[in-house]
């Protein structure tokens, strides 16, 4: 998702009353959002986001149900996107729900149109934050799984060769270099060949 112009900020709008979606359509193109698609339901949102790729979703509603959530969900997972919610449910765990679907910022009353573009701004905001958040968390994890790995491929290759934890990382450091491959690729081939082998002795 490319980053959004000032001026020009693709909108999907999801909206299941047709007089209030083309006022909010108005509302969307008099602050400097485009509206690519206008949708009576989110069903089929992913296909939609797909076809029409909006840099944020705005579902104006009077009580949306747990479908809208089930399909943000589905959204969050395969295509994460912005999302705006304005609904009139003021119930603390329905808006929960919504903002543990996905939902960036979730307002309990009408678009104003004073106030949209402002609210877009900081859900695309959060957005992108929340985001780098997730990335660094995954990059922390991989990291944690590797070290996990290769000290699991060192004390493997201890007892087998006999050697000491500086011996057996410049092993499989050298390896690595050699195969020009990673050290943790090193190390799970290590470990799938060593622990198999244990696995056969003690049959």
């Amino acid at each position: 998702m490319g980053k959004c112009s000032a001026q020009d900020i693709r909108v999907m709008l999801v909206d299941d009353h047709p007089q209030r979606a083309a006022m909010v359509e108005a509302a969307l193109e008099g602050c400097g959002c485009r509206v690519v698609s206008m949708l009576p339901t989110a069903s089929g949102l992913l296909f939609q986001m797909e076809q029409h790729q909006p840099e944020v979703v705005v579902i104006d509603m009077e009580s949306p149900d747990r479908d809208i959530l089930e399909s943000l969900s589905v959204l969050n997972q395969h295509q994460p996107t912005p999302i705006v919610m304005f609904a009139r449910e003021q119930d603390p765990q329905f808006i929960q729900q919504a903002i543990d679907a996905g939902v960036s910022a979730y307002l309990a009353e009408g678009v104003d149109p004073i106030k949209v573009r402002t609210v877009i701004d900081v859900a695309i905001a959060q957005f992108a934050r929340y985001q780098a958040l997730r990335r660094n968390l995954e990059e922390t994890r991989q990291e944690l799984e590797q070290r996990k790995l290769i000290d699991r491929a060192k004390h493997l290759l201890m007892a087998h060769q006999k050697v000491d934890e500086a011996q057996a990382y410049a092993q499989m450091r050298k390896l690595a270099m050699n195969s020009n491959q990673t050290i943790s690729a090193v190390a799970a081939g290590v470990v799938a060949i060593l622990d198999g082998e244990q696995g056969e002795q003690s049959r």
